[in-house]
């Protein structure tokens, strides 16, 4: 008798154990299809904007160039300003059909330029924009 309730003793403790397993399983495959539910800011919530975020979010001396911009002053975060600086400005500028229009595609560099001031980073952030269906 003591043997046969030992054995119902583990064999709930290894469904419970199974339920948890299943449990983080379905926790894990909601973070691969939604991946912007997790790791990003609230704010980041399309895919030009995640693009935006990963590439400046390691890129130091942010701070004072975006610190002009309001959305700054509602975010902790320098990569979450900047990249909705640059997504902000883009979608004042940007024309239709931009991409292969030399004048519609020096508008939108201007205007990352102007949030970001620093060239290299600016070329960088454009091709991330030009290839971005958002825009």
């Amino acid at each position: 008798s003591e043997l046969l309730d030992a054995l119902i003793l583990q064999r709930k403790q290894e469904a419970l154990d199974y339920q948890a397993y299943l449990a983080k399983i379905v926790e894990l495959a909601k973070q691969v299809n939604r991946p912007e539910s997790g790791q990003y800011p609230l704010t980041i919530n399309s895919e030009a904007l995640r693009a935006l975020y990963d590439t400046l979010k390691d890129i130091q001396g942010l701070e004072r160039p975006v610190s002009q911009y309001a959305v700054a002053e509602s975010t902790a975060d320098v990569a979450e300003a900047a990249a909705l600086a640059v997504d902000e400005a883009v979608r004042l500028v940007k024309k239709a059909e931009f991409r292969g229009n030399k004048f519609k595609e020096k508008e939108v560099r201007n205007a990352i330029k102007k949030v970001l001031q620093d060239d290299n980073l600016v070329d960088k952030i454009f091709e991330i924009v030009k290839a971005q269906r958002d825009y």
